[in-house]
């Protein structure tokens, strides 16, 4: 099984928490870059030092053409789309997409076209419907799609709406995602396979 070692996270209303407790799960050797959106009001976020205290791997607001580095958390800027292409950060000041700048989509689009198998796309709470095209993209180039499971999720709407119109690999509670995130990055077929979560 090829290595998954681009991951992509999409979160929106309630989906800072999850976020929160997922890279809390990450080893300090984890093998992956790691990239987030989530819809924050515009204005400075401080999203990047609150998962850094969280978390054993440094995370970074993105800046335009940063080189990327595995075992680091770029986080989008406010008010800024992140894309990644060729090895670098991209960050642009684009019309908004599903009402949003940054956007889940764009991101999520991105990695699939530059990163093809190697990307591991997560939805996580929210309303609305953005990151669902951008699993897409994903699931289209052969990538893996990952959601919050519904029931657990504070919001369903993003991840219900991702199941509607994507082929999901994984729905997961957020506890479950870490171990299935190290054994993708390693090279190891993990043995849950659409799991579901049932609050036990």
């Amino acid at each position: 099984m090829n290595r998954r070692d681009i991951i992509v996270i999409g979160a929106s209303a309630g989906g800072a928490t999850a976020l929160i407790q997922l890279v809390s799960q990450f080893p300090p050797d984890l093998r992956a870059s790691v990239f987030v959106v989530v819809h924050l009001p515009t204005g400075r976020s401080n999203l990047s030092e609150i998962l850094s205290r969280s978390c054993p791997l440094p995370a970074i607001e993105a800046v335009q053409g940063q080189l990327i580095e595995p075992g680091t958390i770029y986080v989008a800027p406010p008010d800024r789309h992140l894309l990644i292409e060729n090895g670098r950060n991209l960050v642009w000041n684009g019309p908004k997409e599903s009402r949003h700048r940054p956007a889940i989509n764009p991101l999520f689009r991105s990695a699939a076209v530059s990163y093809g198998e190697r990307v591991v796309g997560i939805v996580l709470s929210g309303i609305l419907e953005d990151g669902t095209t951008g699993l897409w993209w994903i699931h289209r180039y052969g990538g893996i799609t990952v959601v919050q499971d519904p029931f657990e999720a504070e919001f369903d709407q993003m991840p219900q709406t991702a199941l509607k119109h994507v082929q999901i690999d994984y729905v997961l509670g957020v506890s479950k995602m870490g171990p299935l995130l190290v054994d993708l990055t390693n090279g190891r077929r993990p043995v849950m396979e659409l799991d579901r979560f049932t609050g036990t």
